[in-house]
């Protein structure tokens, strides 16, 4: 298990702190396409800052955060989803925020290009958590959500990937392991991995969100961890949020993002302990993966199982950082 170190010290209250991730998986990538992810990250990472440095909630924080993630051709959710078994898209994701622990989310949305938006409508209309499907389709036309045309979501690498898939014995892949079969370079068509956002705002609230395209050559219908409250997402005022990346169906059995707060909240576990064990139960039941957490105390945790895990952190007051492995 890998994870940044330097984060792990309390920051004052009133200064907001903000990590995301774009994915954890084997990762192939040669040193000179490493500037680029680092570009994107840094970029969805100021997204974020400028919400908070302007007084921003958590919430609209880790929003913004993940629309650019969406929004950009190296990641996979949103823009540069990848294919399901019926060479189609299906897009995942939630928001939830810590102070009234209020949540959105959205499954198997075909056609939206910012399923984080999508997720954030729900939660602001209150009536539902979770939103499916033809369901889901149906609430993003009523909210004014353009569909989005195949092309917008397809490449040649992801279609290369879905291919070899196919052909191979394995049913479905991790983004990342897709393409390190492959073995191509990650270059802006290559779009790896699922993405998420935590921030802990000047108020001191808590929010998540995370999204994704979930695992290459899906079944049709399957869903992974990424929508659901408690297993890739979750977010508590005075513990914790925290949003997961990995083999989604590991990380719903173990409960994960909740099992991180609960053992912080019951166990009394430190942020770092707690996000450590949870990973360490999930791994012993096959999974693969890592979270990135913050709690109301500002300390940040960002650890994998996997070769690497893109991901960025900045606390108000510092620098900030990315990593890759």
């Amino acid at each position: 298990m890998d994870m940044d170190m330097g984060t792990e010290a309390a920051w004052p209250a009133g200064r907001f702190c903000l990590a995301l991730h774009g994915g954890a998986g084997t990762i192939v990538c040669p040193e000179v396409e490493q500037a680029a992810w680092h570009a994107a990250l840094q970029s969805a990472l100021e997204a974020g800052r400028a919400v908070l440095a302007a007084d921003g909630s958590a919430q609209a924080a880790v929003v913004a955060t993940v629309q650019a993630l969406e929004d950009c051709p190296l990641f996979n959710a949103g823009r540069g989803a990848v294919y399901d078994e019926s060479g189609s898209f299906s897009l995942d994701a939630c928001v939830m925020e810590g102070a009234h622990k209020r949540a959105g989310a959205i499954a198997g949305a075909p056609d939206v290009a910012n399923p984080v938006l999508l997720a954030q409508a729900v939660l602001e209309e209150g009536f539902s958590v979770l939103l499916g499907g033809a369901g889901a389709q149906a609430f993003a036309r009523a909210q004014g959500f353009a569909a989005m045309p195949a092309e917008y979501f397809a490449t040649a690498q992801r279609y290369a990937q879905w291919q070899a898939v196919r052909g191979g014995q394995a049913a479905s892949e991790l983004d990342h392991d897709a393409a390190a079969r492959l073995a191509q370079p990650l270059r802006e068509d290559g779009k790896l991995g699922t993405v998420g956002a935590v921030a802990r705002d000047r108020a001191g609230n808590l929010a998540a969100a995370t999204s994704t395209g979930g695992m290459t050559n899906k079944r049709l219908g399957r869903i992974g961890d990424s929508p659901l409250v408690g297993a890739g997402c979750y977010a508590e005022n005075g513990v914790a949020a925290i949003s997961c990346t990995g083999t989604g169906e590991h990380f719903i059995r173990s409960v994960l993002a909740h099992q991180v707060a609960c053992r912080m909240r019951f166990g009394g576990q430190d942020l770092s302990s707690a996000c450590a064990a949870a990973l360490a139960e999930m791994q012993a039941l096959g999974g693969q993966g890592g979270l990135i957490a913050i709690d109301a105390a500002g300390r940040i945790s960002l650890p994998f199982t996997t070769r690497g895990m893109y991901r960025a952190w900045l606390r108000e007051g510092e620098m900030g950082g990315t990593g890759i492995f």
